[in-house]
């Protein structure tokens, strides 16, 4: 039995920032982002959206096409939390207006618990074979005003709806993966902005990867020619494309910078115009290769790096289903990114030190230009949700 991703949507923020003006106010070459990381754009969420907003307006489309009735399992992976106790994916549950027969669970390590999530999913679905999962990845990835880390600040969510006989990849069963402790990459609870080790990061990240690839080719007996495309997680762009180069010398197979751009390029066009979505971002990148592959990918193998600092990572494949682009939701995607409000450099700074007030008191949050619902404010201590949709 096939088991895999049923249907799978994404959401961003409606407010991103060029890194042109962001080179502008660090007083430093565009290209340094543009080129150095690859990266344009950064999403950057208004104070009424949060993990909960980006997880629901991903997963609304699914609701909207009634795709959510036989979901008996919830799974969301997020390592921007809300609660210390309360898992964000219930209030998700309730915005949604999900059936009461759910298991709904918030799950973390970094930028791999989606990854857990999906494969969580698919055992259940195995079990269970009338009945579907859904897992939401969702994060806003936050790092101090003028670190190195900046540029690559993002947020978004995606939505995966797993189930049998899946419409658009079917998840094979072997993987590689690997867990080591490492603090590479952290956010202490006193923080709310993450500390990172970039030199040292990329090297666990790489790292990982090979030791994951060995345990894969090993299982399955599979070579990388067995692959057409390959999904990375992607903290920016050019980190996923300098890794696949590291593997493919490591294998004695290195690729041209042709072969690299159709191994990879389109898995990261949303990704440069959004920015690091932490758990949700190798998902963006398949998102991504879906929407906009000019090629029928009917029957492809598709490799997946997922990765997440602390570390554990993850190797593992997928086949494209037959008829998959008629179960995609690629103009929403598109109409979303293409309508976006730029934000001034000053306007990103104030919503960066606006913050979630944590003294226990009475707010109400102003409306913001949101998906379809937003974080309206806390009262006693709870935070409060509002439905923008009938």
């Amino acid at each position: 039995m096939n088991t895999g991703i049923d249907r799978i949507s994404f959401y961003t923020s409606n407010y991103f920032v060029d890194l042109k003006t962001l080179a502008g106010a660090r007083s430093v070459d565009a290209d340094k982002y543009y080129l150095g990381i690859g990266q344009e754009k950064m999403g950057i969420p208004p104070p009424d959206e949060d993990v909960v907003t980006l997880g629901a307006s991903a997963a609304y489309p699914l609701a909207q096409d009634g795709e959510l009735a036989d979901v008996e399992l919830l799974l969301f992976a997020t390592e921007s939390g809300i609660d210390q106790s309360k898992a964000a994916g219930i209030y998700v549950h309730g915005l949604l207006d999900m059936p009461a027969r759910c298991r709904v669970v918030e799950l973390k390590q970094a930028c791999y618990s989606a990854t857990a999530g999906l494969q969580l999913a698919i055992a259940f679905v195995a079990r269970n074979p009338g009945k579907k999962a859904l897992v939401i990845a969702s994060d806003v990835a936050r790092y101090e005003l003028g670190s190195p880390g900046e540029a690559t600040q993002g947020c978004g969510a995606v939505a995966l709806l797993v189930s049998s006989d899946p419409r658009l990849v079917a998840i094979e069963p072997e993987s590689g993966y690997h867990t080591e402790d490492v603090m590479d990459f952290w956010r202490p609870n006193y923080r709310s902005e993450a500390l990172v080790d970039g030199k040292y990061s990329t090297m666990v990240y790489i790292h990982t990867l090979l030791e994951t690839w060995k345990q894969y080719a090993r299982e399955s007996g599979r070579s990388l020619a067995d692959f057409d495309r390959f999904c990375y997680h992607i903290p920016f762009t050019k980190m996923a494309e300098k890794a696949h180069q590291k593997l493919t010398r490591k294998l004695k197979a290195p690729v041209g910078k042709e072969e690299l751009e159709t191994l990879l390029a389109e898995s990261l066009r949303y990704s440069r115009i959004t920015g690091n979505c932490y758990a949700g971002s190798m998902y963006v990148g398949l998102v991504s290769l879906l929407d906009t592959s000019e090629e029928d990918l009917s029957g492809k193998r598709i490799g997946f790096y997922s990765y997440g600092s602390g570390c554990v990572g993850e190797f593992f494949g997928g086949v494209v289903r037959p008829g998959y682009r008629d179960f995609l939701y690629a103009d929403k995607h598109r109409n979303l990114l293409a309508n976006r409000a730029e934000l001034t450099y000053q306007q990103y700074e104030d919503i960066f030190n606006y913050g979630v007030p944590s003294d226990g008191g009475e707010y109400v949050f102003p409306q913001y230009k949101t998906g379809p619902f937003r974080f309206s404010g806390i009262s006693q201590h709870k935070r409060e949700y509002e439905s923008l949709v009938d």
